[in-house]
């Protein structure tokens, strides 16, 4: 197992603390490309975003963060507030910010990215969140940070978290969309099938009984007729779209290949 120093501490894969579904984010104060900040604070009542990448001045990277810049305004309307993170200085996360900024075609002269970047140099916050990638590292050896996601609540506690490999870049529209699921069952008691959309048919809990969810759901909730004979595929329509709702088909079968 490879051991390397993390701001003074032998540190390992295995050691490393990371952060849990329904963990609560560490107040961390950090320096970022709009100055110092506590995480907290930084988030206030909102949900919250904090993402890393390896490197800056790096192809995947600077899509990804392109990405997330061009969908700043989205995030915003959710009241989702971001902050990015790497092992790099503030003084390449602000120059780098420039080439980010032409790759989305923007003028780069006198514009800022829509959201910060946290320069973790020590890699005190990587660690303490378990971010770091033991394959990928920099010139001296040391592991830098992975493609990680964390969604915080407004509570400050973990509710989704993400992990990529150096060479996989990350979907942040299906981050958007992990988003809109999350806020609605945070308010609604209802589950999300595979790609749903705001909008679409959700999943009544298998736990809740019938007559509760037939008072819960007034609209109407929809069963789909399984050879186990068990109802536990039930759909409603979205409380917060309240259109009509058909059970989806079921999903086409994949060609055979000869």
């Amino acid at each position: 197992m490879e051991t390397w120093s993390v701001a003074g501490q032998p540190t390992t894969t295995s050691n490393m603390p990371g952060l849990l579904l329904g963990d609560e984010l560490p107040n961390f104060e950090v320096e970022t490309t709009a100055g110092t900040v506590k995480l907290h604070e930084y988030f206030g009542d909102s949900w919250g975003i904090l993402f890393s990448h390896p490197r800056d001045y790096t192809p995947v990277c600077t899509t990804e963060l392109g990405r997330v810049a061009r969908l700043s305004g989205e995030f915003s309307k959710r009241d989702v507030k971001l902050i990015a993170l790497s092992v790099d200085s503030l003084e390449d996360h602000r120059n780098w910010s420039k080439d980010i900024l032409a790759y989305n075609c923007e003028e780069t002269e006198g514009c800022e990215l829509p959201y910060p970047i946290i320069a973790d140099n020590k890699r005190e916050l990587a660690v303490a969140l378990g971010m770091l990638d033991p394959v990928e590292k920099d010139k001296n050896g040391i592991p830098v940070t992975a493609r990680c996601v964390f969604i915080i609540g407004p509570d400050k506690t973990l509710k989704l978290s993400l992990l990529y490999p150096n060479t996989t870049g990350r979907s942040f529209d299906e981050i958007l969309r992990v988003v809109d699921s999350l806020q609605l069952t945070a308010h609604k008691q209802v589950a999300t099938p595979t790609e749903w959309m705001p909008g679409g048919c959700v999943m009544v809990p298998p736990n809740m009984p019938e007559e509760e969810a037939a008072a819960l759901f007034p609209i109407g909730v929809f069963s789909k007729e399984m050879p186990s004979g068990r109802k536990y595929l039930r759909y409603t329509p979205d409380p917060q779209d309240r259109k009509g709702c058909e059970p989806p088909p079921a999903e086409p079968e994949l060609p055979t290949t000869l």
